[in-house]
């Protein structure tokens, strides 16, 4: 069962904190409810870096294996085999990077993910080396992951903790349409151009665009 807490609760030892100094309290930028929060330009920024974010995770998991393949010339079982060990840095990401956004921050965090993988998706078409590709590809599924483990308190440093559930819930429509849009998206470019290269470069573009919106917030 879980309770708010008691109104002007605070953790043990941080109010004599609070009086020797020792610790400064830190103001919210905001208290919102959710629907006040999506009128908001700051919901629909955070909406777009998420969307894009996982659009572009989603659709790598989608073709990891035939791009494998064809890209660094992966065997079939290589390739089945990067597509699982894929899944573990998809795991390992939402801990490590959920860590390290508690050190340098949230905004710092995603604005990490798109210059990291705006890099990654550029030089990804270019790798013949198989060893060399899987280690970009759990890179950008490490921050595929970490998205997800940071955007809530990313939500809470934005809006306030009064209805963060509903917010999140909201934020995660950007899931939903990923969901579609990504896997999608990356077959229509393929049979488009005949080609992974061109899709990994048109990705690399979206997160330019994610990156600008992380640097205006």
């Amino acid at each position: 069962y879980l309770a708010p807490p008691p109104k002007g609760y605070v953790p043990a030892g941080y109010k004599k904190a609070l009086e020797t100094g020792a610790a400064a309290p830190k103001a919210d930028l905001a208290q919102s409810t959710a629907n006040e929060a999506i009128k908001t330009k700051r919901f629909w920024a955070l909406w777009t870096m998420l969307f894009i974010n996982i659009t572009c995770g989603i659709a790598i998991l989608a073709v990891a294996s035939p791009m494998g393949q064809e890209l660094a010339g992966m065997s079939v079982t290589g390739a089945a085999v990067l597509v699982g060990i894929m899944g573990v840095f998809n795991g390992l990401g939402r801990i490590a990077w959920a860590s390290v956004s508690d050190y340098i921050g949230r905004p710092n965090v995603y604005t990490l993910f798109f210059a990291i993988q705006i890099a990654a998706f550029f030089v990804l078409p270019h790798l013949q080396d198989a060893i060399t590709f899987s280690i970009i590809v759990c890179i950008i599924m490490s921050c595929y992951g970490g998205g997800f483990a940071s955007i809530p308190a990313y939500i809470g440093d934005m809006f306030g903790t009064k209805q963060l559930g509903a917010i999140h819930g909201y934020i995660l429509t950007a899931w939903s349409a990923a969901g579609i849009a990504g896997p999608r998206f990356v077959s229509w470019i393929r049979d488009t151009t005949g080609s992974y290269q061109e899709t990994l470069i048109v990705f690399s573009c979206m997160f330019i665009v994610s990156l600008t919106i992380s640097l205006l917030i």
